[in-house]
């Protein structure tokens, strides 16, 4: 596999100009903390050997707690990594048992006492909206995040995905449904809470300190190319977009035959005005009328603005000089505000 995904580093560099510096390199899709530190490095040097990357890049591993020993955080320290992002989702026993993780609420608190003497820049996931999550719970799982001086917290609310173990619990009625009053809530308070602790509300799920915006998400949501590499990965590069084949075998067997076993998609001009809509509105930069105007023409910011009027009369969304953005209010039904913006037909 890492012979695979560094054959595939290679034979992707002219999708990249070496005008284009590299500045976020991201090891994501759960548990790439099981590779060794040597592994994880290998590839970050295959990176360096092919691209230009930017003097200061932020580079980070994802991880879950029961992955990272001390031992294991020393070895990350000494590495060219520089960020850690670390799926907690929650503090306590019962609510780590509902979502099936592999960690307990004591390696929770341990990894983190680990990863804050060594790293500086960490980021930790939280989830609100767990059936029979409490305020209080839930005001308590912010509070302990807050004891370990987190520069930067995601948080999502919990989904239930089709064909799992909490789905068959919420049918049977072990587990209650999810309640979407009691998400708002939290997500009213996990806003309230952050602020006033020097958080900075950036986009919809996540809230960073001065100077630890996370610069990979960051730059999905504005819009910048990105080169995604290992099976089931997403590239794209403005106008395309584009994702690997999801079966390990299959995709080690290309890159050993030195053929990318990729499929692409051409955008049109409105799934790229849809994207752009969808992504600028959960971020404080919001979406910009002279963009739209611009990339997409008079049309669609006609149809934008005609839209976005009834939002604007409900305080969901305002109109600040030339941007859209949506309110403290509206944040909450930020992606349903989207949806109703998003372009079907143009007749």
């Amino acid at each position: 596999m890492i012979t695979a995904l560094c054959q595939e580093i290679i034979l992707r560099r002219s999708e990249i100009s070496e005008y284009q510096p590299i500045n976020t390199i991201y090891f994501g899709g759960g548990t790439p903390t099981v590779l060794s530190v040597n592994e994880l490095q290998q590839i970050m040097n295959t990176i360096y050997e092919n691209y230009t990357v930017s003097k200061n890049p932020e580079i980070t591993v994802e991880a879950n707690p029961d992955d990272l020993t001390e031992e294991k955080i020393d070895q990350l320290a000494i590495s060219s990594v520089n960020r850690l992002s670390i799926g907690i989702q929650s503090f306590f026993e019962e609510d780590l048992k509902l979502m099936n993780r592999a960690h307990n609420a004591q390696e929770a608190l341990d990894c983190l006492s680990m990863a804050t003497n060594t790293f500086e820049n960490i980021s930790i996931d939280l989830i609100y909206g767990i059936p029979n999550m409490s305020i209080s719970r839930w005001k308590e799982n912010i509070e302990r995040a807050l004891d370990f001086d987190i520069p930067h917290i995601s948080c999502y609310a919990l989904t239930v995905e089709p064909k799992t173990a909490l789905e068959t619990l919420i049918q049977k009625g072990v587990v209650s449904k999810i309640d979407d009053e009691l998400a708002q809530q939290h997500f009213e308070i996990l806003v309230d809470t952050l602020e006033k602790e020097g958080f900075k509300h950036y986009e919809l799920s996540n809230f960073g300190k001065p100077g630890y915006f996370s610069k990979n998400n960051t730059a999905y949501w504005q819009g910048k190319e990105y080169l995604g590499i290992g099976p089931s990965a997403h590239s794209y590069n403005g106008k395309q977009r584009s994702w690997n084949i999801n079966n390990n075998t299959k995709y080690i067997k290309a890159l050993l035959e030195n053929k990318l076993p990729k499929e692409i998609e051409e955008l049109t001009l409105k799934d790229r005005y849809n994207e752009y809509i969808m992504t600028g509105l959960r971020t404080i930069w919001g979406v910009s009328i002279q963009n739209i105007e611009r990339e997409f023409g008079d049309t669609y910011k006609k149809y934008l603005l005609k839209q976005a009027q009834k939002h604007i009369q409900e305080h969901l969304l305002s109109l600040e000089k030339d941007t859209l953005l949506v309110t403290k209010k509206g944040k909450f039904l930020s992606d349903g505000i989207a949806s109703d913006l998003f372009l079907v037909n143009l007749d």
